[in-house]
């Protein structure tokens, strides 16, 4: 197996590896099997925002989205999948097919096996986008995963942990690997002059896990700070965590500041906002907080949309943050230093010259994040798969 090469930096140009496929007239069109809006997740936001992007380049994309019990509200949407349904996995299968290649959106909680059951029966070639790469898979993981690399014409990573990991870890064969950074919408206006008190901000699907208690803790040594600084976390709960626990993760936390003496200056918003309000919420934040548990996460959309912002950042050292925040953008401290964390979020709202340093290379890194480029680099990558298809067919 090859070693895996390093992942490329942000650069402001669209992230590829081989050799690409010559430009025909026209472009192939898209079959995408995924999650969707309305879905309240992270992985719908994002295929909604690939979609849209390789729309605006002149792709025809039909997105199959998992059903979830809502109505589809996007023209994009040509069909439902229900996992577990042969009729359902039927019917996916021969919309795709009618594409010229089918990316799929993977994440071990969505499809479970019956992912397998789709790329069996494709006659068109594959793209698997890996969400979701743990560091530690299990048994069952591992398989999935090389089995769907295995029938794909290439699997899809967004970070150099990812990269690493699907090279190293599930021994993917590095020829199959292509690094595409995550996309974000870039902000339309000027970053707003935030007038009142100064706002951290951590915002997405809220459970076990955000690490929100860490920056709780934290607020009661802040909260005194000239201009009262607040601490605001915005997010509904996510669904799986809601179906299962209900509302005791963001209860626990509400207690936490009660008991803790800081519940005026730590606010909780459970709504799931559009792309354009919580690009607006953003713009009003001082910085951005990314406080989670995990240390091995390799893919984080919040912090990709906290930089194509142009907002710095404070994040536990999880690797993608470690790999985005090296040049300047932001602070990475240790999961177990809370003395470390309080100091990055004192100097945040104290110091104006350092969180306009990390505001500036946020900036600069944000065109590199915009959709264009990502889309660019998949409508590279999908032209490429085709022409080794056609390729492949014609000797055949």
């Amino acid at each position: 197996m090859n070693a895996p090469s390093r992942f490329p930096p942000f650069s402001g140009h669209a992230v590829t590896h081989g050799h690409g496929a010559s430009h025909g007239h026209g472009n192939p069109s898209i079959g995408m099997l995924t999650t969707f809006p309305p879905t309240p997740c992270g992985l719908a936001t994002f295929s909604a925002g690939l979609a849209h992007g390789l729309s605006a380049k002149g792709c025809d994309v039909g997105v199959v989205r998992v059903a979830d019990g809502q109505e589809a509200s996007s023209a994009a949407v040509v069909g439902e999948f229900v996992p577990g349904s042969s009729a359902s996995i039927a019917g996916c299968v021969e919309l795709l097919n009618q594409r010229d290649v089918a990316v799929l959106q993977h994440d071990f909680d969505l499809y479970g096996d019956a992912v397998l059951d789709v790329i069996d029966d494709l006659r068109v070639p594959a793209i698997v986008v890996a969400h979701d790469v743990p560091k530690h898979p299990s048994a069952q993981q591992l398989s999935l995963m090389r089995a769907m690399v295995a029938k794909a014409g290439r699997v899809v990573a967004m970070s150099e942990a990812a990269t690493d990991r699907l090279c190293l870890d599930y021994a993917v064969d590095r020829r199959k690997v292509v690094a595409i950074h995550r996309g974000a919408t870039l902000p339309t206006v000027a970053p707003l002059k935030r007038a009142g008190r100064p706002t951290l901000l951590t915002w997405g699907l809220m459970g076990p896990g955000k690490g929100v208690e860490r920056v709780i803790d934290a607020m009661a040594s802040l909260k005194e700070l000239r201009g009262q600084p607040r601490y605001l976390v915005a997010g509904a709960t996510h669904p799986r965590v809601l179906a299962t626990e209900g509302e005791a993760y963001r209860e626990s936390c509400v207690e936490r500041a009660r008991a803790t003496g800081v519940a005026g200056a730590v606010g909780f918003d459970s709504i799931y906002r559009s792309t354009a309000s919580l690009a607006a919420l953003i713009q009003t934040s001082a910085a951005v907080v990314l406080p989670y548990d995990s240390t091995d996460q390799a893919n984080s959309g919040v912090l990709v949309d906290a930089l194509a912002a142009g907002r710095p950042v404070v994040a536990t050292a999880f690797p993608h943050a470690v790999e985005l925040l090296g040049s300047g953008a932001g602070v990475v401290v240790d999961h177990d230093d809370p003395d470390a964390l309080l100091l990055a979020l004192r100097r945040m709202l104290t110091d104006p010259r350092m969180t306009g340093d990390m505001a500036a290379e946020a900036r600069r890194l944000a065109p590199s994040m915009g959709w264009p480029v990502a889309a660019s680099a998949y409508l590279d990558l999908v032209r490429r798969v085709v022409s080794e298809r056609t390729a492949m067919v014609g000797r055949s």
